[in-house]
């Protein structure tokens, strides 16, 4: 049976008018004319300094764009919008009242006019935009589990804003990067991070044996700090690690904390 979760802290974007993609396409990191009845694209806003701002799902809805974005930074997100938007043909709104965000996994999703695989994985699942209330079979904490599992993040804390880079968090591998598309903003230090090999750490899916530290507790080698604790749940959790403490013992909060590079991930050699 499908497992089918209500996903609260998601919020969504409208975004309409005749220069909608081309707007959008201008700002953030993939390529936004990609979306397609049941095809959504993951992408992210950066600061000009390529810095992570943001990230949403982009879904294709006859004539406008819905973005499925964490409750948490949709006034960011309109307000950043808005201050670009300039003579732009594009209406902006905040219609996370009239749909609802759902995540299903491990099944078949009911049939819903606005579905689309997980751009990120296929085994992620299916994103869901819905105008009425759908019968769950699975909690919101269930799909915690599912995506930690995964290795796959979600917004803040996972990503720190104005901190981490994007292919530190696995926005090359899990499809959030258009690299055959115009310039966006922050693109030219995602490139150069590509390019010239700049990536120390990345954010890795670890296993506690022992209490959940809180997000942002450090990660200790020793008495050396190598990295910092994200989300979690139970004995499961993101954790922003160096490269190069992957083979040490690691520690948080007095919690040892084993990380496992997820077969979609490519590390260096």
């Amino acid at each position: 049976m499908v497992e089918l979760a209500h996903l609260p802290d998601r919020g969504v974007i409208a975004v309409a008018g005749a220069d909608r993609i081309g707007f959008l396409n201008g700002l953030v990191s993939n390529d936004v004319a990609r979306a397609a009845p049941g095809r959504a694209v993951w992408a992210a806003l950066l600061s000009p300094q390529g810095r992570y701002i943001a990230d949403f799902f982009i879904f294709h809805d006859t004539d406008r764009l819905l973005l499925d974005a964490p409750r948490a930074v949709i006034a960011l997100l309109l307000q950043k919008f808005a201050r670009y938007r300039l003579r732009a043909s594009v209406e902006l709104a905040d219609v996370s009242e009239t749909l609802a965000v759902y995540a299903a996994w491990d099944g078949m999703p009911p049939e819903v006019a606005l579905t689309a695989p997980d751009p990120r994985l296929p085994e992620a699942g299916t994103r869901l935009l819905s105008p009425s209330t759908l019968a769950t079979t699975a909690t919101a904490d269930d799909y915690t589990a599912h995506r930690l599992r995964l290795g796959l993040p979600d917004g803040p804390p996972d990503l720190e804003p104005d901190r981490t880079l994007l292919l530190e968090a696995g926005f090359d591998e899990l499809n959030g990067v258009a690299w055959d598309k115009g310039c966006y903003m922050g693109q030219e230090l995602t490139a150069r991070t590509k390019y010239r090999g700049l990536v120390k750490r990345r954010l890795l899916p670890v296993t506690l044996n022992g209490p959940l530290p809180p997000p942002e507790t450090p990660v200790l080698a020793g008495e050396t700090e190598v990295g910092t604790i994200r989300s979690g749940q139970g004995a499961l959790a993101l954790a922003s690690l160096r490269l190069d403490a992957l083979d040490k013992f690691l520690i948080a909060g007095g919690t040892a904390v084993a990380p496992r590079v997820p077969v979609w991930m490519k590390l260096p050699q």
